[in-house]
């Protein structure tokens, strides 16, 4: 099985441990299977954890895997707020 890779990461805020930037379907199931917190583990987590497979056997696209994986970060508080650079408006 090949991995799929997301045209832009997604970060996810696993406090207090760090953030972890995912670019692939691979890092994202690793993310949902082993480091998301089990009080998170919902209807967009599961969502995500099973859009994220299918794209792996090629059943959905990456563009579907990174939705969902965002939103499941999303609801549970875990997604990372976007940094801006000085200067930025």
């Amino acid at each position: 099985m090949n991995d799929v890779w997301f045209s832009e990461p997604v970060v996810i805020d696993f406090q207090p441990n760090g953030q972890r930037k995912v670019s692939s379907c691979f890092e994202a199931m690793e993310c949902l299977d082993q480091r998301w917190p089990r009080q998170a583990r919902d209807g967009a987590w599961r969502s995500a954890s099973r859009v994220c497979r299918d794209a792996l056997d090629g059943l959905r696209s990456p563009v579907e895997a990174r939705k969902t994986l965002r939103k499941a970060a999303k609801v549970a508080g875990l997604l990372a707020k976007p940094r801006f650079s000085h200067g930025a408006l």
